[in-house]
């Protein structure tokens, strides 16, 4: 039986339904928000292409990450036309998590690229020598 989840009806609706399928450890639901073709940058410093590819990454990461997830403070979304940025204050300041999410002839929104982290540049702190002036 095919289970019939709720669509995003605006770019926004992504997060929180991405928040709700998490909690509910619902690794397929969390990969229907994802155009077939999508790109999701996770595992960090990874590319995982596809949604089948995506549904066994997020299988992997609700077996591991600590519930449950929290809605985050959206940041504006930008809009060009059937295509929209979306991005989140992330709750575990890792620096960002940005989308892309594009509108399907049907009105509804799936995310075609995601970061769902973005660490900012650590740099070391650079000291003089001892004994330099």
């Amino acid at each position: 039986m095919t289970e019939t989840r709720a669509r995003a009806t605006t770019p926004e609706d992504l997060a929180r339904l991405f928040v709700e399928r998490a909690n509910a450890g619902d690794a397929e639901g969390l990969a229907e928000l994802y155009e077939h073709d999508a790109v999701l940058a996770y595992p960090p410093g990874a590319m995982t292409v596809g949604r089948e590819a995506i549904r066994a990454v997020c299988e992997r990461m609700l077996a591991h990450a600590p519930r449950p997830f929290q809605v985050e403070e959206a940041l504006p979304t930008v809009r060009y036309g059937d295509l929209a940025l979306t991005s989140t204050r992330p709750a575990d300041n890792t620096g960002g998590r940005v989308q892309v999410a594009r509108r399907r002839p049907d009105g509804s929104w799936l995310r075609i690229m995601d970061r769902p982290e973005v660490r900012p540049e650590v740099r070391p702190e650079v000291r003089p020598e001892a004994g330099a002036e």
